[in-house]
Order: C-alpha cells, then structure tokens, then sequence
C-alpha cells in the first residue's frame, strides 16, 4: 500500500511519527529574491550574503560553506501538547481490542490525566527579530511552543497563525540580531538541480542531508492550494518544517510531506515552494488570516481521449466538469464543458495548476480567464470570489509571551458561517482554556465579544485591550444563547 504522509513531530516516547519533507528550488536575480523575501512586516530587512556551494577537488559540490553560513539560522522546534483521555494500561496499546475490555472493567493503572504529549520538528528564521517559518503540522494543537537555537539559546514562541491548507505556520520569539535565511525563487527551480535540506531528524538537530529536485508542480491528494517540489532528499521524522536550499545558499522550499508504503523515508519527499509560504506569512502577519480567491467549479484532467472530443492540440488545460449556481463562473458565463487553458498571463497545463492560480487572486479583482470552448479559444472576466475558511486559517494564542497567554485563552478566529450557525455578532472562539481564565470560568465554545467594554473583532484587538489592562480584565462572552461577563486576573 502506497500511502503519503503528513507528520507533524516525532513523538519522545518511540519513534512511530515519521516527518514528512520536501525539495527544493533554484535561486534568482538579487532584486527577485528581495521581492520573493521580504514581507511587509519586514521591509528594510537585508538578507546575508549568499553562500554558493563549491566543488571539491573531486569534482563533487562542497556544501560546508552553505551550512556554515546558514545552518545556525535552522532551529529545532519542541512542542508540548495536552493529552486527551484518562490514563493508560500498562503493557497494552489503546488500539489493541482488549485495551476497551480491560479499561472498562478497571484493570491496569490508576485513571488520572495522561502526562502531556511532547513532540519536535523543524523550522528557521526569516528575519533577525524573531520570525519563524514552519509547518503548520509541527504546531498544530501545542500548548507551548519552544526554539532552540544551534548555539543553545531557547526561547518560548508565539505562534502568530497557522494556515493548514498550505501546511504553513508563522512563528514570533522575542529575540533580536538573529541569524537567519536568504530566500530564494522556487520558478527558476530547474529539475535535476542539487538541493540541500537541514533539518532535526529524530531530534539530531542540524543534520544536512542532499540530493536532487526529481520534479516540479507536484499535485498531492488534499493539498489543492500547493505545487509541490519534489526531491530524493533524505528526510525523517522532525525534518518537516525544515528549510531546503538551492546551491546558492537560499531557501527555495519547506520540507513537508513524504510518499512510502512503509510510512518511512523511500527516495520519495516533497516541499512547499518558499513563495507560496511568503504569501500565507505576508497575510497571517498582516492580516491574522489568508484570503484565497475561488470561482466555484469542479474540475478533472485532460486526457488524450477527451483532447481528442474538444478539438485540442494536446492533452492541456482543467476541464470543468460542473458549475457551481450564482458562482464567479456561473456569473461570468463558465458552463461545463469549457476547458480553462490559462489564468490572467498564467497557462494552465494541467487541473492541479489551477487551483493555486486561483487562489493567489484577490478575491474581489476581476481577471481573464482563457476557456476553450466549441473549437476554439476564447477570453472570459471572472470576479473571483473568496474562499470561505471553515474553522478559519489560523490559531493564535491571545498573549505576546506564550502559547497559553496572559489569560491563558487561545482563541480563533470565526468563519461567516460558523457566526450564521451561531447567532453571534461576535468574531473570536474561545477553543482552549487554562490558568486565570479557566479559574475564573471561561469555557471552550464561548465567543468572546468584549474586553472590558470594548468590541474585540480580531486577535490583534484582543491583544492590544489585554495590554493596556492591569490586573484584571472584564470579558464579555456569549454562552449559548446568552451573554455573561467574566473577570479575570492577569497571569
């Protein structure tokens, strides 16, 4: 059975998560990589030089210059994660069918909350003041969050938002004149090329490994918005989040995936391309959140029969093979049947090329589309729309020291949707509680509407009236179909 596999860290207690990784891209013109590099938050910032790799006496590439320079910008990420359930059986795995027999009648240990679940991975710095770029699978569910560097400094790490459609996530230490990475342009990316990752396999922090990118424009099951890069680079549980380099010394791709029949590394890993992970980190500093453009239809590959029916030179292009009613496309005259060949000056070679060209859209902003249709080719204006985030794009604890917080709430950001099925005005879910906030009654499932009489519609305006409290903050929560306020002591 051939399977692909996401992991977000290895587990202390035996290796059985394996992490999954990527590739790499080649590097670009000095005024491309500033563009590709730099997000708002950090303009002015100017990356180090570039390190390009030599060849040795051998004729062989010499990658020490390039590890030298940037491997103390590669940090080691540990995770702590709360466990769920009651305590264990000795000797038995919860999924064996006599653990259920046993449990039930009180056999084995005592029951009592499980120790806390403790994980590693990878990730690196993106600018000297403390901007991490990871997986989202490596933190997804922590509690804590902490980052040791190669020197041996640690420090506690907000995790400023996650976006699990791109498996990206942004990371913040209160730390200044770090090292960190030079980012590279993944389209210059050739096949073939050398390719460098630096990761914490099994917890060996700063272990390089190399091979080659063996393809470009990856599509995986379940990850629509990403063009993977595909390489033979050996990865393992703890590499994922990890920075893979082009021989230039910058980071052209985030070790992310693997494909095994054996759940372990086979010559088979896969990395998102470090553009498409500067815009999901642009948006979340920015924005909290990642808009994505979307025009509403279901799409399937071109074959050489279907090329063949449509009158095509080739088999090329996503065909549409329905429409969604009173969507972008619907409203712009798409049907099924069409063939969308490109996206605004993009072509569209295949169906997995266009759901990232979408999404890279501003939903809102009207841009042709070239379909082919009864023979021959035409040009369309869609207004993209957005995608809507069910559970929204991101999760970020409500502090600027920790995951926990201040309060010790972790909040997130609620869908349209979710509002609707609510009923609320409110725009933040309370999802996990502890300390002050759980002393004083907080729940999960509460939506937090206020801070001490103020409207709080984002995190970044939960953060700033939490900061100008002193000892205690009056929160306005809605609980089913009521309201309540709640005060609660600052930790």
């Amino acid at each position: 059975m051939i399977f692909i596999k996401k992991l977000n860290r290895s587990a202390t207690h035996g290796l059985t998560l394996v992490v999954l990784v990527g590739s790499l891209l080649a590097g670009c013109s000095g005024d491309e990589r500033a563009a590709a590099g730099e997000a708002p938050r950090l303009a002015g910032v100017q990356p180090p030089p570039a390190a390009p790799v030599t060849v040795n006496a051998a004729g062989l590439p010499d990658f020490s210059p390039l590890v030298e320079s940037f491997g103390p910008a590669v940090i080691n990420v540990s995770t702590v994660a709360r466990a769920t359930g009651r305590g264990g059986l000795p000797g038995l795995d919860p999924s064996d069918p006599m653990y259920e027999f046993f449990e039930r009648f009180g056999f084995g240990m005592p029951r009592g909350p499980r120790p806390p679940v403790r994980g590693e991975g990878s990730g690196f710095l993106v600018s000297p003041d403390g901007y991490i770029l990871t997986n989202a699978h490596v933190v997804e569910g922590a509690s804590e969050v902490t980052v040791r560097m190669t020197d041996r400094r640690e420090y506690l790490a907000e995790v400023v938002g996650i976006d699990e459609r791109t498996d990206v996530a942004v990371l913040k230490v209160d730390a200044s004149e770090l090292p960190y990475v030079r980012l590279g342009d993944p389209k210059s990316l050739k096949v073939g090329e050398w390719v460098v990752a630096i990761g914490s396999p099994f917890g060996f922090e700063n272990s390089v490994t190399a091979g080659i990118v063996s393809a470009k424009a990856r599509s995986l099951p379940g990850d629509a918005y990403t063009p993977f890069i595909q390489t033979d680079v050996a990865v393992n549980p703890g590499n994922s989040g990890g920075p893979l380099f082009n021989l230039r010394g910058e980071v052209v791709g985030i070790n992310s995936q693997i494909y095994s029949r054996t759940g372990g590394y086979q010559g088979v890993s896969f990395a998102i391309p470090i553009d498409v992970a500067v815009s999901v980190r642009d948006q979340l500093i920015e924005h909290g959140r990642v808009k994505r453009g979307r025009i509403g239809v279901t799409i399937q590959d071109v074959n050489q029969a279907l090329a063949d029916s449509f009158g095509l030179d080739r088999p090329r292009g996503a065909l549409v093979s329905s429409v969604e009613r009173k969507g972008p496309a619907d409203e712009a005259g798409i049907r099924p049947g069409d063939v969308i060949l490109g996206v605004g000056e993009q072509a569209v070679e295949a169906s997995g090329d266009l759901p990232p060209l979408v999404a890279e859209v501003e939903p809102g902003t009207s841009v042709e589309f070239e379909i082919w249709r009864d023979g021959k080719s035409r040009r369309v204006a869609v207004e993209v729309g957005e995608v809507e985030e069910e559970g929204g794009s991101e999760r970020q604890p409500a502090s600027d020291n920790s995951q926990t917080g201040k309060l010790g709430l972790t909040v997130r950001t609620l869908s349209s949707n979710e509002q609707r099925r609510l009923d609320t005005d409110g725009k933040l879910l309370v999802e996990d509680v502890e300390g002050p906030a759980a002393l004083a009654g907080v729940e999960p499932g509460d939506v937090l509407i206020a801070v001490n009489g103020k409207p709080v519609d984002s995190l970044a305006d939960l953060r700033r009236e939490i900061d100008r409290s002193r000892a205690t903050v009056a929160l306005l929560l809605q609980r089913g179909e009521g309201q309540i306020y709640v005060p609660v002591r600052i930790g």
